[in-house]
């Protein structure tokens, strides 16, 4: 039974008042579930698996868990309490989230997902669904929206399939309450600062009203220097979001906080 606050939440241009896209999705995640359970390989070797599991145990133990973390931004610390980067510099995302340091296998997890392994959404939401609880009274989870023209040249739009995955897992609804409205320069070899000034004014919210007074949670792969959650969660805040968290596959453990501008 879909739930009044759901659809309140559920932007025209997104879901149509016919309720297709609505039904499509949660047709197109029920397939992917049943070839998940038919399917006994590890996502991640290869290696043949128990039915309804999809990581084999020597590859679970291999992920890169974070451990002691910023209570901030909740990447790896070597010292307990707020990080150096988030001391000078406190992130726009109240609070964000992630499962596992984005190195080794966990990297590679999500270059495969970006280059098109679409079925791994389910394993990535799997581990990300404990980590809700970690963010009480959230009202929706927002993707991170690229342009058209991005989607055309992946194929898919990686972070709202997995938006879809959590919210499938959790019930709580997906708002696409931004859009990208223009391309931005690949990111990987820019600073804090640079990635910042990258991505500035390229977020708009379409329905403000959608996002007034509620508390909302940014769903993204990878949390590198924090640049993308704050610049969309500046956007959402500006248009009257009640509070704006961030929740992320991995994050990138910054090793020079004070040495970067």
């Amino acid at each position: 039974m879909r739930s009044r606050a759901a659809d309140v939440l559920r932007p025209p241009h997104f879901y149509p008042e016919d309720g297709t896209m609505s039904l499509l999705s949660r047709l197109a995640a029920r397939l992917r579930r049943y070839e998940r359970t038919h399917n006994f390989t590890c996502d991640v070797c290869g290696r043949e698996v128990f039915a309804g599991e999809h990581v084999c145990d020597s590859c679970r133990a291999a992920l890169p868990a974070i451990g002691r973390h910023c209570p901030v931004c909740g990447r790896r610390v070597r010292e307990e309490g707020v990080c150096a980067a988030c001391k000078q510099r406190r992130p726009v995302a109240g609070k964000v989230r992630s499962c596992f340091s984005h190195e080794g296998e966990a990297a590679r997890l999500v270059l495969r997902f970006k280059r098109g392994e679409r079925y791994l959404a389910c394993t990535l939401a799997e581990w990300m669904l404990p980590l809700l609880a970690a963010f009480p009274g959230t009202d929706a989870l927002v993707p991170v929206p690229m342009t058209k023209r991005a989607k055309r040249r992946r194929g898919f739009d990686q972070t709202l399939l997995l938006a879809r995955e959590l919210s499938e897992g959790s019930g709580v609804p997906v708002l696409c309450a931004a859009e990208k409205r223009r391309d931005t320069p690949p990111q990987k070899s820019l600073s804090r600062s640079e990635r910042a000034k990258n991505l500035e004014g390229c977020f708009r919210v379409a329905d403000r009203a959608a996002v007034r007074g509620k508390t909302l949670l940014i769903v993204d792969d990878t949390y590198t220097t924090g640049a993308t959650a704050d610049e969309l969660a500046a956007v959402l805040l500006r248009a009257g979001a009640k509070e704006v968290n961030a929740l992320t596959f991995t994050s990138v453990e910054d090793k020079a906080p004070f040495g970067r501008k």
